[in-house]
């Protein structure tokens, strides 16, 4: 796309630019500001929309006792056990074996810190998952 061509509709951004790539006249690839386009904010809409859908989902796991909070609280920071567990310095076998709720109940002070600090939580917080 040209300079020119662009995108600068409001949306998801809400105004705010970003960089995206463009040719120049002397056909060159440059930087230029856009506030995004339509077609972008529709797809980063329902993206948002299914992380949302999929967090809610968990959070009735837990409520449940099916998971632990953790478990909760790594989806809502969009990690995956693999990126926690290299995260906390574990392997991702016990990261796994720590989204049960009863296993999850009996960790150490120290794993729980290890947890909340990577997540940037209080211990509390860590422990439980926000209401509706």
């Amino acid at each position: 796309m040209k300079v020119a061509e662009v995108p600068q509709d409001i949306t998801f951004y809400e105004g705010i630019k970003r960089a995206c790539y463009a040719v120049d006249q002397a056909g060159k690839y440059v930087i230029v500001p856009s506030s995004g386009w339509s077609a972008e904010d529709v797809v980063n809409g329902l993206a948002v929309a299914e992380l949302a859908e999929q967090l809610e989902k968990t959070r009735q796991e837990v409520l449940q006792g099916r998971k632990s909070p953790l478990f909760y609280h790594m989806e809502s920071r969009q990690m995956t056990p693999e990126i926690l567990a290299k995260t906390v310095g574990m392997l991702s076998i016990r990261v796994h074996r720590h989204f049960r709720p009863d296993v999850f109940q009996k960790l150490k002070l120290e794993i729980i810190q290890r947890y909340a600090h990577a997540l940037k939580l209080s211990l509390n917080e860590l422990k439980s998952v926000p209401g509706k």
